[in-house]
């Protein structure tokens, strides 16, 4: 143990002993979760030293002088750690400024409890990866894992111990601009994703100084907000609930992830946060989530403005109540939690159980043995921008690029030829490694687009031009842009969003590209009509691109692509990079049809596929049901068949395992990666199933000329849902059941299961 800690924490240990019993009886409330731990004789002897005060302390965050996602609450920072009355801190980071903190709370107060340093480390913390959205496109679980375990190996050497990721909010509303940091509209994909993410933040083991918690958030129906305004109301029902937006955060309980974090908003007239319901009865006792539960900034006292709660006192209980036991910059605990104890208001087992958790973590770190482990200077100037961790940043953004639109062969570029690289974002270095950047440095480390393309043309070879600006209506850069067009023999436009046109409080009613980006585009294809133009996106939404997928050539949408995204970009514009990447969210054809998803329910009056305008059915008159980009939907510089679906039975019975299989074959000029998509349909159920449901994935590497067999398993687990009784379970009936390359199809395979 470390010599720093406080002689009482050593003698009380002492006393227990390091081989006692580590189960604790619960209380006769219905509120205690102790879990078995090898550390609970610690944290027993530990408790038994601290006074009310000091436990409650444990359920109290504050934050540093940095402030992303709302105000700061209090400047006496180091006051409350000094008195023990701080668990947690928000936004400080750097190895000095976190041993320093550490130092005060070690050193300075009756007991020494180190703190626990949060931060969001979403994509990255200095090396920064594509947008979380973006990485989803990539559906590489292994990248994904690996580049949250960078972001791991970063913000641990500044002293940083918890990340406020992932996000596994279901998100199908582009106006919602947190869709940006989400895995998409799909169930299976982003419980995967959860998954990933919490597996490379963690590690194998956190007691390793190179791992950070994980958060899994908002719990829960925070993508669901009415409208896609942020923050807004949520109301749904159990099968949703239960089928589309719990199953992500199960699956992260599943990954062992050690945190939870509220959401916003209210779910059926009870806001999250003050939700006994979700987090007690269905985190805790449902699924046997073991770690502890955090509050969004400042939600415990937004329960208030809800209309929830009279007044802070009154959020601060039902918060506890609720299960909640970290309070995110509020101050209800600091101020109220004691008080409401002392009238009898709350079961001080409340407290005690959320204070276990919250030093449970803290111990599962190794911060009792060591708190400055974390804090590492020469690490932080060792691991920071290493350049293997940029070269996997290069490839994650190639393989985040989704080819949405490829007429003619218009890509990949020619080295011998000269582009024309238009649009406010061709240069750019500030917005290209997006929302939610944490410590990314948008000036010198950042690689424009032009950057990435230099490494393949010479200066001669590349007439730039900015054309317009992100946003607003001039148009007197057009000229230099239409010049530039005639100069060359392709033209490359860079367009999209400013980073902060996503993420939170970042809704839009307007999905199209801002400003006069679509403008310029019109007026560069009617001065080169003959010319290709290449469409390179930016953005952290799918956006409204009805115009330009007539006006150009060929799209690439890049996302926010990161740190290394410039170069990322050009190996696919080249052809260094074969484009793989799948939607993992549906583009609409303009905002009237969200929300939008291919795995919808089907009305009563469905279209009909043989008279789309028939009357008096479910349809649009002035628009077509379908989406402009399907989910799934992604090209390649190559092709791919498939053929020979095959199904090892007709029938299953509920013990038994349906193989199903196809042959890809690889129909041209490049060797590529095909991300191969499993999808079936249950056709009657005691609730009404999805029209398509996707239930597996494999990224496959087929060489130009060659066929692969890919087969995947199928269980009745796999088969299973919440049904009308809200059991888990699946029903006998007839399934459908599809190999293809993305969700736009007809099955035409089916089985049975009796």
């Amino acid at each position: 143990m470390n010599r720093l800690i406080k002689p009482t924490i050593i003698t009380a240990l002492l006393l227990v002993g390091f081989g006692c019993n580590t189960t604790k009886s619960t209380s006769t409330n219905n509120y205690s979760t102790v879990v078995e731990s090898p550390f609970n004789a610690k944290i027993d002897s530990l408790m038994s030293l601290m006074t009310l005060k000091e436990k409650i302390g444990q359920t109290v965050m504050y934050s540093g002088d940095l402030t992303v996602t709302g105000p700061v609450v209090s400047n006496n920072n180091q006051k409350y750690v000094k008195e023990g009355a701080v668990g947690a801190m928000l936004n400080v980071f750097s190895a000095k400024a976190t041993r320093d903190l550490q130092k005060l709370a070690v050193e300075e107060t009756r007991l020494g409890i180190p703190l626990l340093f949060g931060y969001d480390v979403i994509h990255g913390y200095k090396t920064i990866f594509p947008i979380n959205l973006g990485l989803a496109a990539s559906w590489d679980l292994e990248d994904i894992k690996k580049g949250s375990r960078i972001a791991a190996q970063e913000a641990s050497a500044v002293g940083i111990h918890w990340t406020f990721a992932p996000m596994v909010d279901i998100s199908r509303d582009p106006r919602w601009g947190r869709i940006s940091e989400s895995a998409g509209e799909d169930v299976y994909l982003a419980s995967k994703i959860g998954k990933a993410y919490v597996q490379g933040f963690q590690g194998d083991d956190l007691s390793k100084h190179n791992t950070i918690l994980a958060c899994a958030k908002h719990f829960v129906g925070y993508g669901a907000a009415q409208a896609g305004r942020d923050y807004h109301t949520v109301n749904m029902g159990q099968d949703e609930l239960w089928n589309v937006y719990f199953p992500p955060f199960k699956a992260t309980v599943d990954a062992g992830v050690e945190t939870f974090m509220t959401a916003f908003n209210e779910l059926n007239g009870i806001p999250a946060t003050g939700n006994k319901y979700i987090f007690r009865d269905v985190l805790r006792d449902e699924w046997g989530f073991k770690g502890f539960v955090v509050t969004d900034y400042f939600a415990t006292n937004e329960m208030v403005v809800h209309g929830y709660a009279k007044d802070r006192k009154e959020a601060a209980k039902l918060a506890i109540e609720a299960g909640v036991d970290q309070d995110m910059m509020s101050n209800a605990n600091h101020l109220y939690l004691e008080e409401l104890v002392n009238e009898g208001q709350v079961d001080v087992e409340l407290i005690n159980d959320a204070c276990r958790r919250v030093l449970l973590t803290k111990y599962k770190l190794g911060l009792f043995d060591d708190p400055y482990r974390y804090s590492d200077a020469q690490r932080e100037k060792e691991v920071i921008y290493k350049p293997e961790f940029l070269e996997v940043a290069r490839k994650s953004a190639a393989m985040a690029s989704v080819l949405l639109k490829n007429d003619n062969k218009s890509l990949p570029l020619d080295k011998n030829q000269t582009i024309a690289l238009i649009g406010p974002l061709a240069k750019d270095k500030e917005n290209i490694i997006g929302n939610w950047a944490a410590e990314g440095d948008r000036k010198g480390k950042a690689i424009s687009v032009h950057q990435g393309i230099q490494e393949y043309l010479s200066d001669s070879k590349i007439v730039f031009a900015k054309g317009c600006e992100i946003e607003g209506e001039d148009e007197s850069g057009f000229s230099e842009a239409i010049n530039a067009a005639k100069r060359a023999d392709k033209v490359v436009m860079v367009l999209g969003e400013d980073y902060d046109m996503s993420g939170e409080a970042a809704s839009r009613t307007n999905i199209k590209l801002p400003g006069s980006q679509t403008q310029l585009i019109k007026a560069i294809r009617e001065a080169v009509p003959n010319k290709k133009i290449i469409l390179v996106l930016m953005n952290g939404r799918p956006l409204d691109l009805s115009e330009e997928d007539i006006l150009a050539d060929a799209i690439l949408e890049a996302w926010f692509p990161g740190t290394s995204g410039g170069y990322g970009v050009a190996d696919v514009l080249f052809g260094a990079y074969n484009p793989s990447a799948k939607l993992p969210v549906t583009f609409p054809r303009n905002v009237g049809q969200v929300p939008i998803y291919y795995n919808m329910k089907r009305a009563g009056r469905p279209m009909n596929p043989n008279n789309p305008k028939e009357d008096y059915t479910s349809i649009y008159l002035d628009s077509p049901n379908s989406p402009l980009y399907p989910f799934g939907h992604g090209l390649s510089y190559t092709t791919y068949q498939y053929s020979d679906i095959t199904l090892s039975s007709k029938t299953i019975g509920f013990s038994d395992t349906l193989s199903v299989s196809a042959t890809i074959t690889n129909t041209g000029d490049y060797d590529g990666h095909e991300i191969v998509q499993l999808y079936i349909h249950d056709k009657v159920g005691s609730l009404t199933r999805p029209v398509k449901e996707l239930k597996g994935f494999k990224k496959v590497f087929i060489k130009k000329g060659e066929s692969k067999t890919v087969n995947f398993d199928l269980t009745v687990e796999d088969l299973k849902y919440y049904t009308a009784d809200m059991s888990f379970n699946v029903e006998p009936g007839e399934f459908q059941i599809a190999i293809k390359g993305s969700s736009d199809f007809d099955f035409k395979h089916k089985f049975t299961l009796e």
